[in-house]
């Protein structure tokens, strides 16, 4: 269906690795509050197939345009997923943005290493945030107790995921835009925006850590908005 000059109401928000969707009510609430209507994903993490498939369950209820949000290894879910006829845009939060073809992990490759972002592997290949460095990794301005919870409750996610590479590439024919957190821990700074000036992003600098889609919510959100407020007249 044809989605050009519909008003955009509808918002998914599709997590991470090492995350589950809880993590969005921030942003839920104040788009929400602003009379939106949105859609947390809650990814299994078992595959990129399996994660795009969890997200086109979600936008196929939508019935009608779309912006479809991502926050890291959400990224790389949204570019393939993003394809969706309802889909009108696109929102990286501090996300991979991979080309057709393209795996997750070459998106690392000639940037620098991150040395608080480790990462634990079981022996069935499913990875976790190592404890020690959890919160100087993922979530360095959310405080003691909030970082202990979200590393307990973290999400492992099937580090073969990382290297299955996309079929599509949707920011190639709709409208992006990348919210970039400065003191991301998780991917060198040069990576992210490297990506974001790949796909044509806008892209909008903000203080904080990967976990900027907790502690920057307003941001976020604003530009979220943004995004459906400019996406209504350009989307294929």
């Amino acid at each position: 269906m044809s989605t050009t000059g519909q008003e955009i109401k509808n918002v998914v928000l599709v997590h991470g690795a090492f995350a589950d969707g809880s993590g969005w009510r921030g942003v839920y609430d104040r788009l929400t509050a602003r009379g939106y209507r949105v859609t947390v994903v809650q990814n299994p993490l078992t595959s990129l197939a399996d994660d795009v498939a969890a997200t086109t369950r979600v936008l196929n209820r939508q019935g009608g345009p779309t912006i479809l949000v991502g926050h890291s290894w959400g990224g790389t879910v949204i570019t393939e997923a993003g394809v969706h006829p309802d889909v009108a845009g696109l929102v990286y939060v501090s996300a991979l943005a991979p080309d057709a073809g393209e795996t997750t992990a070459q998106q690392y490759e000639g940037f620098a290493a991150t040395p608080d972002f480790v990462i634990d592997v079981t022996e069935d290949g499913y990875g976790f945030l190592n404890r020690d460095k959890f919160q100087a990794g993922f979530a360095a301005d959310v405080d003691d107790a909030e970082a202990a919870f979200l590393s307990d409750s973290q999400v492992p996610v099937n580090m073969a995921a990382f290297a299955t590479p996309v079929t599509s590439a949707a920011w190639r024919d709709k409208p992006s835009w990348a919210v970039i957190a400065t003191e991301d821990r998780a991917f060198d700074q040069a990576m992210l925006q490297h990506m974001a000036k790949r796909i044509g992003a806008t892209v909008t600098d903000v203080p904080g850590s990967h976990a900027l889609f907790i502690t920057q919510a307003d941001v976020v959100a604003d530009v979220i908005v943004t995004a459906a407020q400019n996406a209504a007249g350009s989307a294929r």
